[in-house]
């Protein structure tokens, strides 16, 4: 495992050993770890070489504090894994590529506006075993988004990773298929003929990313409650749940209708649950939002590396609970050693 070794400026670890007067400045956050199994000692005297009360809990606090920010490093991390390989000389010998190697995921840089050709609920689509189910199915006309396109393809249809089951070149049209959940989760079932769509194709793998890490797999929908103009710029105010709002924080991504987005304000008081944003003159001519009135939906994807950020810390959270009581007894039996 990586260790994160921080120097201590406090509250030094000085060794417990007759003949040492050794001190520690270095700490290395593992050692967390590597010493637990010695908490379940029952005996009065510790012999770790370091002074566990105040080291430990020192090592707890920081570890806390360090908590978030190591777990984004991870998360960065394995996203960075294939990007990595892809220029490396052997790694690229090694493997084949292929369109769907080299494109995942989105940036939120809407390439285009695309038009709703239809939204048809079918009940002769077939499924792995032969039979026939119930299905709705979209067609949107998109040149952009035909350039390049293939037979399973990811395409975002105003945030939503959508996969292309149909192609034709001529006009510039693709299907996709829209899943129950994706019914449940987005607005997209309320789209009509002659709707404006927000389009991205994957981005590339190495290439720019001028937006963020955007799945297109939405958490939710919100509601415009407000809009106005600010000189060039255009705000809107969106009401959410609570199970969104919470993920949502000034100055932080999110991507509304597959744009990536910068919070502006968020008021999180009981009766509001609401947050702003902003277009900018340039993308107010790019994307469909500026088309949006109050009462109009939204999808929503907030962003993903604060969910994984939240689940991180609710696993180590118990834990770490855990060793602040077992310290606590360990401060207690030194002191009545010490009396």
């Amino acid at each position: 495992p990586t260790c994160l070794s921080l120097n201590r400026t406090q509250d030094k670890c000085c060794s417990t050993s007759e003949n040492s007067s050794t001190v520690s400045s270095d700490i290395d956050l593992c050692r967390v770890f590597t010493t637990l199994p010695k908490l379940d000692k029952s005996s009065d005297t510790y012999s770790s070489g370091w002074a566990p009360a105040q080291g430990l809990r020192w090592e707890l606090n920081m570890f806390s504090q360090h908590l978030v920010p190591i777990s984004l490093l991870a998360i960065l991390w394995s996203l960075s894994v294939e990007t990595c390989e892809s220029f490396m000389p052997h790694a690229a010998s090694k493997r084949r590529v292929t369109p769907a190697s080299v494109r995942q995921m989105f940036t939120g840089i809407v390439e285009e506006m695309g038009t709703v050709v239809d939204l048809e609920e079918r009940d002769d689509m077939v499924l792995w075993d032969g039979s026939k189910g119930k299905g709705t199915e979209l067609t949107v006309k998109g040149p952009v988004s035909m350039d390049g396109a293939y037979l399973g393809c990811s395409i975002c249809v105003s945030g939503v990773c959508l996969t292309a089951t149909e192609l034709d070149f001529e006009s510039n049209q693709f299907k996709v298929g829209l899943a129950p959940e994706t019914l449940r989760r987005t607005y997209l079932g309320c789209l009509n003929s002659g709707d404006a769509v927000n389009l991205e194709r994957a981005s590339e793998i190495g290439g720019r990313n001028s937006g963020h890490f955007v799945q297109g797999h939405v958490d939710g929908i919100g509601k415009v409650i407000d809009r106005w103009t600010d000189d060039n710029s255009l705000f809107f105010k969106v009401q959410v749940d609570d199970d969104l709002l919470r993920y949502i924080v000034p100055k932080g991504f999110i991507a509304i209708d597959g744009a990536s987005l910068t919070v502006c304000e968020v008021d999180s008081r009981p009766g509001e649950k609401w947050f702003t944003f902003m277009l900018v003159e340039y993308t107010q001519k790019k994307i469909i939002i500026p088309q949006k009135n109050i009462g109009d939906p939204l999808n929503i994807e907030v962003d993903v590396l604060g969910k994984y950020s939240e689940s991180a810390i609710a696993t180590l959270l118990p834990r770490i609970d855990e060793l602040e009581k077992k310290v606590e007894e360990l401060e207690k039996k030194l002191g009545e050693v010490g009396q």
